[in-house]
């Protein structure tokens, strides 16, 4: 029997993971499912952004097709995706957790069954209903976001109903549940590390030395490339000193081990139901984070900690192995499909069968399009980028990245410029002439992009302030 577990994580960068040769971050659960796995040490995210991240895994396509390269609704892809595919075929299948699919955001997205935990209140929201019934008084259950969206904080929430526990328990239960003689599709996938960084008690207290300084060029430089990085969330622009920066890397690395946790308690279940020896499981993430380096937070950038995530494929029979071929979140759908003996047209998908002897030698990520794309191609090491508001090449040879040594001249940098050079030029998304990858400061908060304040419980939540209070909603 062939059954199918996907982790799926949000904001998780490669190296926070102890199997990744961070000897600093707490996560048992996956050093053990990595010692019993294929583990790929260069994925890159076709985009270093949740939505169009999350399209590429869906579709098996990169964003230059699927239209999608931002946090938007637009997209030229309207396919029913791969999970579609495999519970065509017969298999039970349930989704837990977020998906972040604009196409249908509470919908089934090919799943026989949803239990949706977006990161925003909704009714339609499973996660939401359960904890407003359950704690009226709680409106920021995934931590206050803001003018805290970067501060590190302790959840509202005890551990059990914590988001991530919730995502762990549900998952656990679709076990225990379902038909171990019929084949399993399962997707269990976390709302953090994603900010804000909101650890239950007493986990936020496992990491409390401090931890390793982020990584800095040169200042030279970081000003010869800053614009690839952009301002958005540039620690000097969010008024974040040293201190700031290590206390939020150990209440993220709180977030990850508790997520570990969750994934060891879910194998646990495999296990107790006599399924993990005919499970193959995934861990991934949609895109990193730069904790810090380079002298920024967040995502958006094609720089290594945002864009490069952590890769675990643990395959029935197979045992441990370490991979350096560069692989992307793409290659996700060819590779279960073949897995699970699924026919399919090989055009219809950028990526390929990872289980197969094919090796392709450089993929590629995109974040927005037209004048303000900006587009990679990489071997997961080497990376050519380019920045259409500026109409600059960058070129990086070796991780992390410390000078920019474009030349036209070189024959390498000119073979990745032709590939770049026609992947852009593929490029299905319609621009939005009225974005900018520049921030536009918020009156009420200059050193943040937007108010991000949850707006559904906006009367209950001024209704418990008494009278002779004001509350800024």
């Amino acid at each position: 029997m062939k059954h199918i577990l996907i982790f799926f994580t949000d904001q998780l960068r490669f190296d926070a993971v102890g199997a990744y040769g961070n000897p600093e971050v707490q996560t048992p659960a996956l050093d053990a499912l990595a010692d019993d796995s294929i583990v790929f040490e260069r994925c890159i995210t076709p985009s270093p952004v949740c939505v169009p991240a999350r399209l590429s895994l869906f579709s098996g396509q990169y964003p230059a097709r699927t239209g999608c390269s931002s946090n938007s609704l637009q997209t030229a892809y309207h396919g029913d995706g791969f999970y579609a595919e495999i519970t065509k075929q017969g298999y039970q299948s349930c989704c837990v957790g977020k998906m972040h699919h604009t196409l249908d955001l509470y919908g089934r997205m090919g799943f026989e069954k949803r239990l949706s935990q977006e990161g925003t209140p909704n009714p339609k929201d499973d996660y939401a209903v359960y904890i407003r019934e359950k704690y009226p008084y709680i409106f920021d259950y995934h931590g206050m976001r803001s003018e805290m969206y970067y501060v590190p904080q302790i959840s509202p929430l005890p551990p059990y109903d914590h988001p991530s526990q919730w995502v762990g328990d549900r998952t656990i239960d679709y076990i225990r549940e379902c038909d171990p003689e019929k084949p399993m599709l399962l997707m269990s996938s976390f709302y953090h590390p994603h900010p804000p960084y909101s650890p239950p008690a007493p986990w936020n207290k496992l990491y409390r030395e401090d931890p390793s300084a982020p990584y800095m060029p040169d200042l030279k430089d970081l000003e010869d490339y800053w614009e690839l990085i952009t301002d958005r969330h540039s620690c000097r622009r969010l008024m974040l000193s040293g201190q700031d920066v290590l206390r939020m890397k150990n209440f993220y690395y709180a977030c990850v081990s508790f997520v570990d946790y969750q994934v060891g308690r879910v194998i646990d279940a495999l296990k107790e139901k006599g399924m993990y020896d005919d499970t193959l499981i995934l861990f991934t993430s949609d895109h990193g984070d730069m904790q810090g380096d380079f002298g920024a937070f967040g995502k958006r950038t094609m720089m290594d900690p945002a864009c490069h995530v952590p890769f675990i494929l643990h395959v029935p029979g197979h045992g441990h192995e370490v991979q350096s071929d560069v692989c992307s979140l793409v290659d996700v759908a060819p590779t279960l499909l073949s897995y699970a003996g699924i026919p399919y047209d090989p055009g219809e998908y950028d990526g390929i069968d990872l289980l197969s002897e094919k090796r392709r030698e450089y993929v590629f990520s995109q974040y927005e399009s037209g004048k303000n794309g900006v587009y990679m191609v990489t071997d997961g090491a080497a990376k050519l980028a380019y920045n259409a508001q500026s109409g600059r090449y960058f070129f990086f040879d070796g991780i992390p990245e410390k000078r920019n040594t474009y030349s036209a001249e070189d024959p390498r940098i000119r073979k990745m410029k032709e590939l770049l050079d026609d992947y852009r030029l593929s490029d299905t998304a319609v621009p939005d002439e009225s974005r900018s990858l520049e921030p536009k400061p918020s009156k009420r908060h200059p050193h943040y992009t937007v108010r991000f304040d949850q707006v559904l419980y906006h009367d209950e939540e001024a209704a418990a302030i008494p009278e002779g209070y004001h509350i800024d909603l």
